[in-house]
């Protein structure tokens, strides 16, 4: 699989990551060393989780298969720290809560350190620049390796960013922002992506196959095997099922058609190949589902098929993001 860099960093990745929101929950540990397996065999090397997902589970499971089915060393473990089980604070950004986070991450996933962490999302009411010392605090201790942020907004994005720059004494920068975008989510284009680039920051996408929508599993019905058909999943899948993303599967469908492949390919090396995109982040409950998306490694799409799918999917801009001028 081909390696990127992450952002302006020395970094390098496989230009697909391997998700484990389901490890520990709907993917067990058996199942999850297949697919861990299948993954590095094919060159894969990011692999993606988070501190609440599966409530710890998953970063437990995968500790487990460190070393014992893969190289600690050919892995570049990535996780988040900063959502909380509050209803009424759903996000901690402050210094003590996001060190304590990341220690139990490492307990929990066996190593003395990750190669990426993030922010799993902004804190309205913890002072940025405490947030952002606890990352340069996790680089220097050496229990991170590169540092993130995920699901910040333009605005946040951008202050974080260019705050870590003008900080005296801070020397961690913003290697990456993980943040979903797909052919059924393209918001990030609006901010997000062009400040990306701007600062040399690579874009992990999440859920680039429109949390499994663009499979086109959900055309005509929701299967019950299907997250869509799950409870705890329902309603995450859910907004992606409506006459606007019926459309945009359809012309994917029609894509694949053309060029004898699956939408889950088609749609995969859309995102995969956009301008600031590092590695698409995939989750698959199977094996199966995993070696479908790998498969994505040896297509290209061609421009008049990238066209068409920017056409049908383009998100509504306009002001202030056009010369007002013009409108």
């Amino acid at each position: 699989m081909e390696q990127r860099h992450l952002g302006r960093t020395g970094l390098r990745v496989s230009r697909i990551g391997l998700g484990t929101l389901t490890w520990g929950r709907d993917t067990d540990e058996h199942d999850a060393a297949e697919q861990l397996k299948v993954f590095w065999e094919a060159g894969g090397t990011l692999v993606d989780t988070a501190d609440v997902y599966g409530d710890g589970k998953a970063e437990h499971v995968l500790g487990r298969l460190l070393d014992r089915v893969v190289p600690r060393r050919d892995l570049v473990v990535s996780t988040k720290a900063g959502s909380v089980p509050d209803p009424d604070r759903r996000f901690d950004g402050s210094r003590g809560h996001l060190l304590a986070a990341l220690d139990s991450s490492l307990a929990r996933l066996g190593t003395d350190y990750v190669d990426l962490w993030h922010l799993h999302a902004f804190d309205p009411h913890t002072p940025l620049e405490e947030t952002l010392q606890a990352l340069d605090l996790a680089v220097a201790s050496g229990r991170a390796r590169y540092a993130g942020v995920s699901n910040f907004c333009g605005w946040q994005f951008a202050k974080a960013a260019t705050w870590q720059l003008a900080a005296p004494g801070i020397r961690t920068r913003i290697a990456s922002t993980q943040m979903e975008y797909s052919l059924l989510q393209r918001g990030v284009e609006r901010e997000v992506l062009p400040a990306a680039l701007d600062l040399g920051v690579g874009l992990l996408p999440s859920s680039p196959l429109g949390r499994g929508v663009l499979t086109g599993k959900y055309r005509r019905s929701t299967p019950a095997d299907s997250r869509g058909g799950s409870d705890h999943m329902a309603l995450f899948v859910a907004p992606y099922l409506d006459d606007t993303a019926n459309g945009i599967v359809d012309a994917v469908q029609t894509a694949a058609d053309g060029l004898a492949t699956t939408p889950l390919q088609v749609a995969l090396a859309w995102v995969r190949d956009r301008p600031g995109v590092v590695a698409p982040i995939v989750g698959a409950r199977t094996v199966q589902q995993l070696t479908a998306a790998l498969s994505v490694e040896a297509l290209s799409l061609p421009d008049e098929i990238c066209r068409a799918l920017d056409d049908v999917s383009a998100p509504v801009h306009r002001y202030p993001d056009h010369d007002w001028s013009t409108l």
